[in-house]
């Protein structure tokens, strides 16, 4: 398997090479199988983002319309963050049912999150262990095949994959992100699932906060119409994509509640608390916050996303090797957007953080992710 994994990375694979790997990946485990005139299958995939809570706010929305969201979602790693890890600052929410039950909710109300079992596509988990240790991570038809076989697991009708690229994502141009959507999109439609990719910038963290917790309380202000700008449209874009309702639709859900509620029934189904779902930023309260201020009055110009991303990791939000513990309460909040004024001395950022060695090792990285031009620069 490592020689095989190596001989892919050097030489690539054609279009149908890596459809029929991404085939036998697939085979080699369980496929969902769903009730006869079940209505749509619908689901998004991240390449990975700096701040990334939109499945958060787009499984719940995506389930007020006449579809059905079964979401598989994975842990965070090294910098990007985890779906799974922010449902699990919820208290008792479980990410762990079995095929059965997740069905059962599906019927109820139209959407689960749950993390991959064993049984989903197996070959793929000791494949990409082999590429860890071969140095063969980079290898595009074998993101392909690992990423696309997990999500056909799920049986989608409809997928939409939001591939980034910039200093905070795998793919670090434009062109590079376009030929991995193009890719995964030949490979999904030729298993018979209709694909559409969107390309975003990973130059500046999704939202103003990192962590968590921290994001999982910015989630609940989007469902409650009151969330960032560049959340709220990604958001719309990524649903439109799938969704039957037109995007004023769907937006309206989002202002009148209905998201918030479906978001609620999501959370009870799976065992978590919804009483506390309001009050998570200040059940997970890190012992420490300390304000990252501008030196100058301007307009901020550039952020470094991965440098925010690493800083959060290394607060202890983040994991570098799967089985690490996170700390939920620790991160970033009150991050200051490009193009936004700020005054001498006002935070560009705040930091969260458990103790003071933590807090001093992540300063000079922050101090350096922002920069402050002259206000009539852009």
């Amino acid at each position: 398997m490592s020689a095989l994994a190596m001989a892919i990375f050097f030489r690539g694979m054609s279009d149908m090479e890596t459809w029929h790997l991404t085939k036998a990946m697939l085979e080699n485990g369980q496929i969902f199988e769903y009730p006869p005139n079940s209505p749509p299958k619908v689901d998004k995939h991240s390449t990975g983002a700096i701040g990334g809570k939109t499945s958060l706010v787009l499984a719940p929305l995506l389930a007020c319309d006449e579809v059905w969201v079964p979401m598989m979602s994975g842990r965070g790693l090294d910098i990007t963050g985890g779906t799974l890890d922010k449902l699990e600052s919820i208290p008792g929410f479980n990410v762990n049912l079995d095929r059965t039950r997740a069905i059962k909710q599906l019927e109820r109300i139209g959407v689960f999150i749950i993390g991959q079992t064993a049984e989903i596509c197996p070959a793929d988990k000791k494949l990409y262990a082999l590429r860890d240790v071969t140095g063969t991570v980079p290898s595009r038809p074998l993101i392909v095949a690992s990423i696309m076989c997990k999500k056909l697991a799920e049986n989608l009708d409809r997928l939409v994959l939001n591939v980034r690229f910039g200093k905070g994502a795998f793919m670090k141009t434009r062109d590079k992100a376009k030929w991995l959507g193009e890719a995964m999109l030949r490979v999904g439609e030729g298993m018979g699932t209709k694909i559409s990719y969107l390309l975003t910038a990973m130059e500046e963290p999704m939202g103003r906060t990192v962590g968590n917790a921290l994001e999982r309380a910015e989630a609940i202000d989007v469902l409650h119409s009151r969330g960032p700008a560049d959340v709220v449209n990604l958001v719309l874009d990524l649903a439109t994509k799938v969704a039957n309702a037109p995007r004023a639709q769907l937006q309206k859900w989002l202002q009148d509640g209905s998201a918030w509620k479906k978001f609620v029934s999501l959370v009870e189904a799976q065992d978590g608390s919804a009483t506390v779902l309001e009050k998570i930023a200040s059940i997970y309260k890190a012992p420490l916050i300390c304000e990252i201020t501008s030196d100058r009055y301007g307009k901020i110009t550039a952020m470094d996303a991965e440098k925010i991303g690493r800083a959060s990791l290394l607060l202890g939000g983040g994991r570098q090797q799967v089985e690490d513990k996170i700390d939920f309460a620790v991160g970033i909040s009150d991050l200051k957007k490009i193009g936004e004024s700020v005054q001498r001395d006002e935070p560009v950022m705040r930091v969260h953080a458990r103790t003071n060695d933590t807090l001093e090792g992540v300063l000079p990285l922050l101090r350096t992710a922002v920069v402050v031009g002259d206000e009539g620069n852009t």
